[in-house]
C-alpha cells in the first residue's frame, strides 16, 4: 500500500472538512452545539419530521450513544424534545412545541439552503452527484469491511 495520497484524495479531503466546518459555523451562528445540530437535523429530516427513533439517530448522526445521550438529556430537561417507548428496546425521541419551533428557527433553515441549493443545480448534475457519492460510500464501506476483517 501506498504511503502517498493521491492529488485527487487531498482535494476530495479537503472538501470534505470545509463542508464540516461550514456546518459547524452555521450551528454556532444558530446556537446549536454540533451534536445538537446533527440530532435535531435528523429528527427534522425524518418521513414525520418531528420524531425519530433513537437507534437511527445514533446511526446518520454518526455520533456516539453516550454524546446523543448526553445531548438528549440536556435537551429533554429543556423541554425541547421527550422519549417515548418504541417496542421493548427502543425509544422514539419527539420534538415537543417548542421544540418544532426551535427546529423551525434552526435546522429547518439549513435543509431549506441544502434543498435551494440542489434545485439551482441541473437535475442531471444532482443525480450523478447522489449517485457517486453513493458508490463511494457503498465501496468506502466494502473496502473497510474486507480490509478491517483481515487485520
Amino acid at each position: 500500500m501506498s504511503n502517498t495520497l493521491s492529488k485527487d484524495l487531498k482535494r476530495y479531503n479537503y472538501l470534505v472538512g470545509e463542508i464540516d466546518a461550514t456546518y459547524h459555523e452555521i450551528s454556532t451562528k444558530l446556537g446549536l452545539s454540533d451534536s445538537v445540530m446533527r440530532i435535531l437535523y435528523s429528527i427534522c429530516d425524518s418521513g414525520s419530521g418531528s420524531s425519530r427513533p433513537l437507534q437511527e439517530i445514533c446511526r446518520l448522526t454518526g455520533l456516539s450513544k453516550q454524546t446523543v445521550n448526553s445531548a438528549l438529556r440536556k435537551l429533554e430537561s429543556k423541554g425541547i424534545l421527550y422519549l417515548e417507548p418504541l417496542g421493548l428496546k427502543n425509544k422514539n425521541v419527539c420534538l415537543t412545541e417548542a421544540g418544532k419551533l426551535i427546529a423551525d428557527q434552526t435546522v429547518r433553515q439549513i435543509l431549506a439552503m441544502e434543498n435551494d441549493i440542489f434545485t439551482t443545480w441541473p437535475q442531471e448534475d444532482v443525480e450523478k452527484y447522489i449517485a457517486l457519492t453513493e458508490t463511494y460510500l457503498h465501496d468506502l464501506r466494502t473496502r473497510a469491511e474486507q480490509g478491517l476483517r483481515n487485520q
